[in-house]
């Protein structure tokens, strides 16, 4: 099998909605590489858009489907319950953010839980407005495109959305804005375009993906948190991208010492098997009436058995420490290349979640050399991803599970492209 030959299958029998970032096609993965139907190998620094923060394969995963596999695939939770749910609800409840009573319900998709969180936040709260941000990514759902802050690929030609979704720029110092930028224009949304009662939730990412990896000062999330309490508004932290391990704690919202009332998260939840799920306040997720929440793959028994060894694998191998360590190794090896590569405006980051921002001499993005660093590294065998609404930005996502001597490989690959 060829990928020449894939390609032009794929391109005769899928619509081009569904972008396609490389033109090889895997064959198999081991932790942080990736073999494709050539042959040929790559180091994995997508990680699958950080689902697989505990890398691909992870034998403990492998076997935790396995043994599900044997027992049953399916019953819908709805109809008939199983007690790996409860167990895994009752793990996330003791883990995520927030000194309180909480309850968990389990989804299929980021965008999914994204959904749900909104529903249940109009529901606790009898309002029907939220909050959003520039430059954030909530999916590809109607709401979601909403709540997203970033037209281009996402939302153009798809609307109209849906109504009383407000959005406020996020801070990002590189770009100019300044957290109290930010706490003026939600100001001024309240006294220009909604009334705070009106206001359901502010949905926010701790570090934006999309947006470019943009990490939220200490001070925004602190002042956001005193709004909301302020004016009864709920805080919702999406960490689709940001949990189980990859800013250096499980949940970013840690790094705060302030926490959201509702917490999205999926991706790496299930390392790789599609799981997401909505945790908050136990008076809050109690708001919608039974049959209010659910779906029919919701909580699937063999996603949740890779995600109960998820988690026991993030404690024995302590991959949320090994995180922060490599996402330092990174930043470092980032910085020294700086006086050989003047493109470089910025490199940020919290933990593993990583990024470095292109400017040309300007100070204009500079998506073109981003494109090349991208292709350039591509062609030697290391797996990038861009983001940032101008798309001058290249983010790390490497698995946690890398082996040293793979990461300094793919370090060495991305300083020697940086270089030329």
């Amino acid at each position: 099998m060829k990928n020449a030959e894939l390609v032009r299958r794929k391109d005769a029998a899928t619509p081009r909605g569904v972008g396609v970032m490389c033109n090889f096609y895997a064959e198999r993965a081991e932790n942080s590489e990736i073999w494709d139907v050539e042959g040929r190998r790559f180091i994995d620094f997508a990680a699958g858009i950080a689902v697989l923060n505990t890398g691909h394969r992870h034998p403990r995963l492998v076997a935790a489907v396995q043994k599900q596999l044997e027992r049953f695939t399916h019953t819908a939770y709805q109809i008939v319950p199983y007690a790996s749910y409860i167990e895994l609800a009752e793990k996330i409840n003791q883990r995520a953010p927030g000194q309180w009573a909480k309850k968990t319900a389990f989804f299929t998709t980021g965008a999914e839980a994204v959904e749900n969180a909104i529903k249940i936040a109009r529901s606790a709260t009898g309002r029907p407005a939220v909050i959003a941000f520039s430059g954030g990514f909530h999916g590809r759902t109607m709401m979601g495109m909403a709540l997203t802050g970033k037209v281009v690929p996402y939302k153009v030609g798809f609307g109209p959305f849906p109504g009383e979704v407000y959005h406020a720029p996020y801070p990002c110092e590189l770009h100019g804005v300044s957290v109290d930028d930010s706490l003026k224009a939600l100001q001024v949304l309240f006294k220009a375009d909604v009334d705070p009662k009106r206001v359901a939730a502010i949905i926010f990412e701790p570090v934006q993906g999309e947006g470019g990896f943009n990490v939220a000062p200490a001070a925004f999330v602190k002042a956001l948190r005193a709004l909301c309490d302020e004016h009864g508004i709920l805080l919702i932290a999406d960490e689709v991208q940001t949990g189980f391990g990859r800013t250096g704690k499980l949940f970013a919202m840690e790094h705060y010492g302030v926490a959201p009332d509702l917490t999205t998260m999926a991706k790496s939840l299930a390392g790789g098997m599609p799981l997401s799920a909505v945790c908050g306040r136990a008076e809050i997720m109690d708001a919608p009436a039974p049959g209010g929440l659910g779906g029919t793959y919701a909580g699937n028994p063999l996603a949740v058995a890779s995600a109960l060894a998820v988690l026991e694998v993030l404690e024995e191998e302590n991959l949320i420490a090994r995180g922060a360590a490599l996402g330092q190794r990174l930043m470092d090896r980032l910085h020294s290349l700086r006086p050989r590569v003047p493109q470089i405006a910025q490199v940020r980051g919290l933990g593993a979640m990583v990024a470095v921002e292109f400017q040309q001499a300007d100070g204009s993005p500079d998506a073109e050399f981003t494109r090349e660093v991208q292709n350039r590294a591509l062609q030697k065998g290391l797996l990038l991803l861009s983001c940032g609404v101008h798309g001058n930005v290249i983010r790390f996502l490497f698995p946690l599970t890398i082996p040293d001597a793979v990461m300094d490989e793919g370090l060495d690959i991305l300083a020697d492209v940086l270089a030329r």
